[in-house]
């Protein structure tokens, strides 16, 4: 058997889940259960992390990003859209994550040419990357998570906060005509954070689907 080039921090957790598998970007991923139709609409959590992600900061990191052809939010703590379906978060005044979809290739070709600009300073980012979606996503926030997503009025908002005890990054947005949210952290507190949402999730009426819905 092919050793596979990455795992994702909830690999051995998603073994007890039925479901077809593929490998993307060089990790096993849960790609599809039966009634992931349903439970996208109602409520449904999956694991992103085999997608691409690079982070950069530092107080040349904007003027660096701008330089290799990437299109920057203007503020801290929002995100915009890059080419082919990624994104770029700001997290701070001189700090990004990018993440590609899983037909962009961003990523990697930032971590190449970041090898020894200035003031640059590349961030291993191996989180736990996952996505939450369908009606009920709401009411699963409030039991974990200390911000009241309702209230925002602003567009592309990237929320640092804590769920569940954990510090997280999420953003906010609709997919499919469904609220569609984003979640990262660091992979040490995967499983933790995985089991906790998904039994959470479970109660809630949803359950844990494949990848594919959220490509």
């Amino acid at each position: 058997m092919k050793t596979p080039l990455r795992l994702s921090p909830i690999h051995d957790a998603l073994q007890e889940i039925n479901g077809s598998w593929r490998d993307l970007n060089g990790m096993p991923t849960l790609f599809s259960r039966p009634e992931d139709v349903v439970n996208y609409t109602r409520l449904g959590i999956a694991d992103l992390s085999f997608l691409t992600r690079f982070g950069v900061k530092g107080k040349n990191a904007a003027n660096w990003l701008i330089q290799q052809g990437i299109s920057l939010p203007d503020r801290p703590n929002f995100w915009c859209q890059l080419p082919e379906g990624g994104i770029i978060a700001r997290l701070g005044l001189t700090e990004f994550l990018v993440e590609d979809s899983i037909t962009s290739t961003i990523a990697p070709q930032l971590a190449a040419a970041c090898q020894h600009p200035s003031a640059v300073y590349p961030v291993l980012r191996q989180d736990l990357a996952l996505a939450l979606t369908g009606s009920a996503v709401t009411e699963l926030l409030h039991q974990t998570c200390n911000i009241n997503f309702q209230t925002l009025s602003i567009e592309h908002p990237v929320i640092l906060t804590t769920a569940i005890g954990v510090n997280v990054t999420i953003i906010p947005s609709q997919r499919h005509g469904q609220p569609f949210y984003r979640i990262w952290c660091d992979r040490t507190f995967g499983e933790y954070v995985w089991q906790t949402l998904l039994k959470i999730v479970q109660q809630l009426g949803g359950d844990a689907i494949g990848a594919e819905k959220c490509l």
